[in-house]
């Protein structure tokens, strides 16, 4: 019997871990979390699984994705997606805002949401409690719960597995992810009966990528947190802007200790990003396009220091989107200063050349019989066009070391546990 889809997709580097696969189809297809390639779904080896995962294929946004649904309007849409307005904001909450990745602007957006009553639960990731390198998916009700998830969690996530429950359940939930996760919620909610009423809101953090559970524990050795220690906590973001990577963890003695922090520049750039899966490097949407809004950093004016207090760079993606936005600065839950819609690429500079590089990844990938998504009325050759000449050629002769460097051409093999 040949391979069923969705274990295609896992085998050949096509799958973001979102799990919306999963979600949709839990008898049959379940997520496991392999320490080297991330969280992945497994297929049940039977007929039912086949039948699930024919099915589920049509929810991936990992093997496909497609443009021309969206609103297209000018060349910034063309090259972000949608964008009908932009905001810097923070949250008038002192504490959110410390807390907060940027300036706290989903998790003050997500408890308006809950108090005016547009939902009734917010779906969003979490550090488990009994290992806080991994991620779990919950459903908070108040602002306590909500808490749980502010700063940035730089792991492994699948939030989508979540959305076979928002669509069975009588409540409304805001769903808050990563591009692909959102892209999915976004495919899901025109095939899942019940998911585009239950799911009237979604919200798309900026993400430059996801790395892997080998990346975080390189990390925790880089805070010197002893291997017999219990980790109690860690945080990548957060308590300011950009805030330090720091683990709070445990001795045998039961007494508690603060590893040292190092700053979000060092923990990124030197030892969580060179983990991020292939998928990742051939992402070409870092801002969240088939979000209703869209929320990330404001590079363009970065903070003084560490821990400065944050902002966050918002961008409304539909109608319902900017009018909840707008209802949130009218409340006060936010301030907000609007900025012109061309923000994003002077926010976000280098995923302007990341994805006119995503065009000559794949091109590269092509060219050597691998698969590669489709990506449907995406400008991405334009944008490589725009690319210099070395960027060009890099784009190409990078990749092609890179499938060497990294076997890309060999099938994944997952030898994590189920969660």
């Amino acid at each position: 019997m040949s391979r069923d889809p969705i274990t295609t997709a896992v085998e050949r580097n096509l799958c973001t871990g979102c799990g919306a696969c999963a979600g949709a189809f839990p008898n049959a297809i379940k997520m496991l979390e392999d320490p080297i390639h991330g969280r992945r779904p497994t297929v049940a080896p039977t007929a039912t699984g086949r039948r699930a995962a024919e099915q589920a294929i049509k929810l991936c946004a990992g093997v496909q994705s497609d443009w021309t649904s969206l609103q297209i309007k000018d060349d910034i849409d063309a090259t972000w997606g949608p964008v009908l307005a932009t905001w810097e904001a923070a949250a008038n909450d002192s504490e959110i805002r410390h807390h907060g990745s940027s300036g706290g602007a989903v998790t003050a957006l997500a408890l308006f949401a809950l108090n005016s009553g547009k939902v009734q639960g917010v779906a969003h990731v979490v550090a488990r409690s009994d290992d806080p390198r991994l991620n779990k998916t919950a459903i908070s009700t108040n602002r306590s719960q909500l808490m749980r998830g502010t700063g940035s969690r730089y792991a492994q996530a699948s939030p989508a597995e979540i959305l076979g429950d928002i669509a069975a359940g009588k409540d409304k939930v805001m769903f808050v992810g990563k591009p692909c996760d959102v892209a999915a919620a976004s495919r899901a909610s025109k095939s899942l009966p019940g998911l585009a009423e239950n799911m009237p809101l979604t919200i798309s953090i900026f993400c430059a990528g996801a790395p892997t559970l080998t990346a975080t524990q390189t990390l925790l050795q880089k805070l010197d947190v002893p291997k017999t220690g219990k980790l109690v906590e860690l945080r990548y973001r957060g308590k300011g802007w950009p805030g330090l990577m720091q683990a709070r963890w445990k001795d045998d003695k039961g007494d508690h200790h603060d590893s040292k922090g190092i700053p979000y520049a060092e923990g990124w750039g030197r030892h969580l990003q060179a983990s991020r899966r292939w998928r990742c490097r051939i992402c070409a949407d870092h801002t969240g396009a088939f979000g209703d809004i869209s929320i990330g950093d404001p590079w363009h004016a970065p903070p003084a220091g560490d821990t400065d207090p944050g902002r966050s760079l918002i961008v409304a993606r539909t109608e319902r989107g900017r009018a909840f936005v707008e209802a949130a600065i009218r409340a006060g839950v936010l301030s907000a200063e609007e900025r012109p819609r061309d923000i994003i690429g002077r926010a976000q500079p280098n995923l302007v050349a990341t994805n006119g590089a995503v065009w000559g990844r794949l091109f590269a990938m092509q060219m050597i019989g691998m698969r590669t998504p489709q990506m449907a009325g995406q400008m991405l050759f334009y944008q490589w066009m725009a690319l210099t000449k070395r960027q060009k050629m890099q784009s190409i002769l990078g990749t092609w070391k890179r499938v060497l460097r990294d076997r890309l051409w060999q099938r994944v093999r997952l030898t994590g546990a189920s969660q």
